[in-house]
């Protein structure tokens, strides 16, 4: 989304464009698959009333008319049960919490919603300044083991900004759509959005390359770039931007500077593990399901049926597990059956009423590279998205700073970047390179 969008703004200021995708199909982790007869999202998105860059994107693309709004609930699983946490009336009476870590919660959230200057935060660990707001009660029963599922030993070393800028989003949400949890969709998933898209691109007249890995890209003698495939394809053009995650950006790019390559290495990435399943009936009526139990192997269950007519899944249910972990975790080499069966017995301790004959299809993606990490003084070692090599330019959702990596961030990033590509003294055609 992040290529395609920058395609689409450099298109249309009259610049020659072609895009690289090493994929089969446009759309990096926003693209679709297939599970069973089922065609939907790889990975879980929704659309909140406060992403107003998404809504743009699609509002050009003739589809924003079509999302579909539904109020939707939130489950907690702590202590071995469920929980609905879906009103006030059931947030007061949240039995894990005493009244006073309630209220300090929730002036947390409150605090979080209304904080501007998020740099402050980066000087912060994101446990540290919960720990202040919230007390430490607050902090082990739900903060802590929540920031554990997602990041791991990440959770201690985190900025406050990592937690802040979720926060901010989620809340703006509920005031965009009159404090109810409302989420978006549109009529057939972002494969509909991604046709409409790349049939855009075309008119626009961008050049669509899909199967095409990028390998490297390098500075010729002539000081045009020359880009190779891992099959060995080249071609020549005199500026490039790659959109691939920062460590793998500094594999490609192999004549930047020492400085460059540490500032795109050193950034921290969490990677996914994400399980899709096809089941015959829900499990609960939850869109999103947190989890604070420590021997739970995944995330969070997020079920997609809860806010996706069930008739779209011929009358399944659609279920996502994700797992968060670092991109050098051994957990990516584990076999597929592995994985299921690990899942599946975790399902079946939570849902008394789960029993795996009710699995219709169960599928795997597993992402080295998803979410760049907001650390400790993070924005002072960002790295520029103009580089020593003249006409190369890297944009990556590392360069999300006061955000966090979702697709209405992500074309927000877009439209940032390419006002700065353009601004580039070379007026000579771009290339958007995408590697995933």
């Amino acid at each position: 989304m992040l290529g395609m969008t920058l395609a689409r703004r450099l298109a249309h200021a009259d610049q020659e464009v072609a895009i690289w995708e090493g994929a089969p199909a446009l759309g990096g982790l926003a693209s679709a698959w297939s599970l069973g007869d089922v065609v939907w999202d790889r990975h879980y998105h929704v659309t909140l009333a406060s992403d107003q860059a998404l809504r743009g994107l699609l509002r050009e693309l003739d589809l924003e008319q079509e999302i579909a709004w539904v109020t939707t609930r939130t489950g907690f699983f702590a202590g071995g049960r469920l929980y609905s946490l879906s009103s006030i009336v059931e947030y007061l009476t949240f039995p894990l919490l005493s009244p006073l870590e309630k209220a300090r919660l929730a002036a947390t959230i409150l605090h979080a919603s209304r904080l501007r200057d998020w740099r402050k935060l980066e000087r912060i660990t994101a446990v540290e300044w919960l720990t202040r707001l919230s007390g430490r009660g607050t902090v082990e029963k739900v903060w802590y083991p929540l920031l554990r599922s997602k990041l791991g030993a990440n959770a201690d070393t985190v900025s406050a900004a990592f937690i802040w800028a979720i926060i901010a989003r989620m809340y703006g949400a509920r005031r965009s759509s009159g404090k109810s949890e409302q989420f978006g969709y549109v009529s057939g998933g972002y494969a509909r959005v991604l046709d409409r898209f790349a049939a855009a691109l075309a008119a626009d007249g961008v050049r669509i390359e899909t199967d095409r890995r990028v390998a490297s890209v390098e500075q010729s003698q002539e000081s045009e770039l020359t880009v190779t495939s891992a099959e060995g394809v080249t071609e020549r053009f005199d500026r490039v931007v790659v959109t691939a995650a920062a460590p793998v950006a500094a594999r490609m790019c192999p004549q930047l500077s020492a400085n460059e390559r540490s500032l795109l290495e050193g950034v921290e990435y969490q990677g996914i593990i994400c399980a899709s399943l096809l089941l015959d009936r829900p499990l609960s009526p939850y869109y999103i399901t947190n989890i604070t139990e420590g021997w739970v192997p995944f995330t969070a269950v997020i079920e997609m049926s809860a806010l996706v007519d069930r008739s779209t899944f011929g009358g399944r249910s659609l279920v996502y597990l994700p797992k968060y972990l670092t991109p050098s975790d051994p957990a990516f080499a584990r076999s597929d059956e592995d994985i299921e069966r690990e899942f599946l017995d975790a399902l079946a301790r939570m849902y008394p009423h789960f029993d795996r004959s009710l699995v219709r299809s169960f599928r795997i993606s597993r992402v080295r590279y998803v979410l760049p990490l907001s650390t400790l003084g993070y924005s002072d070692r960002l790295p520029p998205m103009h580089t020593s090599v003249p006409g190369l330019h890297i944009v990556n959702g590392a360069h999300i700073l006061n955000g966090t990596l979702n697709v209405n961030e992500t074309v927000q990033l877009a439209e940032r970047a390419y006002l700065e590509l353009l601004a580039d003294p070379v007026a000579a055609p771009l290339k958007i390179a995408n590697l995933r």
